[in-house]
């Protein structure tokens, strides 16, 4: 009929091209976030392995020329501004450009080795080869899950993750390390938020306590109570030094638990 509309066929058709190019050409960009994502992992252990956080923290001033910063690590300064500049383009640090020096940000204050903030331990820990070989066997995993194969942990590494920490202290240390990172931003929180969990618990025991962060931060906030910090035997015994109202205790949480008025347990 002459008043009919003609068919929107070719302008749809176009459109779904249009998006169908757009879609190829971001994939084309995208599949480098995959071939080099492992770099900003490994650059930020870096960071923390030449101490650059800690470096610029206490450097006098608030900023640090990149001279200065690579004479106090004894890096090399051209290979050290390739890593600031990648750390800075990602905001971990803040680089100056009027006078050619670097701060700290908050995510920088991050990696700092000490402080109530700092992840620097939990980096270290899940960069370790003994973490990372699990991820990278996934597949095989994956494949021979229905066959009741074991976890990757073991696979990779011969053993499950406890009973390699006990055969390597080294690794224990640093799980208790990036745990204590987690508990120092958890517990605080949990201690101002969440007292009345408390009242009237004059005995507690931390099941998995690691070195005993828990339990001091617990009763720096709760002086009343009496903690026992419950771990494997080889995790207490290169648990923090003892401190009033804390005892160490070692044992297998799978056959038995110390008695207490409450039990705490952190999981993740």
């Amino acid at each position: 009929m002459a008043d009919e509309k003609p068919a929107a066929e070719p302008k749809l058709t176009a459109q779904v091209a249009g998006d169908e190019d757009d879609e190829e050409a971001r994939a084309g960009v995208d599949i480098w976030k995959y071939v080099l994502g492992f770099t900003e992992m490994a650059v930020v252990k870096c960071a923390i392995d030449l101490g650059i956080a800690d470096a610029i923290e206490s450097h006098p001033e608030p900023s640090i020329s990149l001279p200065r910063l690579s004479s106090e690590l004894g890096c090399c300064p051209s290979s050290l501004r390739r890593i600031l500049r990648f750390l800075a383009h990602r905001k971990i640090f803040r680089h100056h450009a009027d006078t050619d020096t670097y701060s700290q940000t908050p995510l920088s204050r991050r990696l700092l080795t000490r402080g109530e903030n700092s992840m620097a331990a939990f980096i270290l820990l899940e960069t370790t080869p003994a973490m990372l070989a699990p991820w990278l066997n996934l597949s095989s995993h994956a494949a021979a899950a229905a066959a009741g194969a074991p976890p990757p942990f073991v696979v990779a590494n011969g053993d499950d993750v406890w009973a390699y920490s006990a055969a390597n202290p080294g690794h224990s240390r640093l799980i208790d390390e990036a745990m204590a990172c987690d508990t120092r931003v958890a517990v605080p929180a949990l201690a101002e938020d969440c007292p009345e969990v408390f009242e009237g618990v004059l005995t507690m025991v931390d099941v998995g306590g690691g070195n005993g962060t828990t339990l001091r931060l617990l009763r720096k906030a709760f002086p009343w109570i009496r903690g026992i910090n419950f771990d494997l035997p080889h995790v207490v015994a290169g648990a923090l030094p003892p401190c009033d109202g804390v005892e160490h205790v070692g044992g297998d949480m799978f056959e038995g638990v110390p008695k207490a008025d409450a039990a705490f347990l952190k999981v993740g």
